[in-house]
């Protein structure tokens, strides 16, 4: 396994860097292979990243963009990934493939979209949470998901019930983008880089990763 690791001195120019990153691996894919298929993680520091990825050179006609996990809220609602993504890219218009977590039987909503995700994903966004948790994965809940499972419903956790996909799913990643922020982080992103398995980051794995991190992720 390949893992990379780029620092940067502070969350705006790591937001910046890596939305550069994900639009050359884009033009990249889309001139080789006609397509860039992206998988998004939701969280509070992804957004800027967003932001300024809407603002690059990017093929967008041939983007299409899936869901790592989403929160259970209603359409609208600002805790949803699905509107901070409507919302940033909406001068854009990349292909959106979005979780139905308000589906009235949400057990057949996450077959659906499990049926919906490709072979592959060229780059997968991964986030890191203070407690070790990707995605909405925790390491509690990876006992509950069966090797098979792409998409899982796990337990609540942070307030809300969640979608997200599983670690068979993030597997079909070519590339892991992980994108780290705070100090708070700092502990649980040496857990990752060592490879302890204490942490549900760690159970997740792609032949390809690359971690990008501002300083205070660093600070250990």
């Amino acid at each position: 396994m390949s893992t990379g690791l780029l620092s940067f001195v502070d969350a705006d120019s790591l937001a910046t860097a890596s939305a550069r990153y994900i639009a050359e691996r884009a033009r990249y894919c889309v001139t080789t292979q006609g397509s860039f298929l992206l998988a998004l993680s939701g969280g509070s520091t992804p957004q800027a990243m967003i932001e300024c990825l809407a603002t690059l050179d990017v093929p967008w006609r041939d983007v299409v963009i899936f869901q790592v996990d989403e929160r259970v809220a209603p359409d609208g609602d600002a805790a949803r990934n699905a509107t901070n993504l409507e919302k940033s890219l909406h001068s854009v218009h990349p292909s959106l493939r979005l979780m139905d977590v308000t589906a009235p039987d949400r057990k057949d909503a996450a077959w659906r979209y499990a049926k919906l995700l490709p072979a592959y994903f060229d780059l997968v966004h991964l986030g890191l949470g203070a407690d070790g948790h990707t995605a909405s994965l925790t390491i509690d809940g990876l006992s509950h998901i069966t090797s098979d499972q792409l998409i899982a419903l796990p337990a609540t956790f942070a307030g809300y019930e969640r979608m997200t996909m599983t670690p068979t799913a993030l597997a079909r990643a070519r590339q892991f983008l992980w994108v780290v922020s705070g100090d708070d982080k700092a502990p649980v992103l040496q857990k990752l880089i060592d490879g302890d398995e204490s942490i549900a980051a760690t159970h997740v794995r792609s032949a390809n990763s690359l971690i990008m991190a501002d300083a205070a992720a660093l600070s250990r």
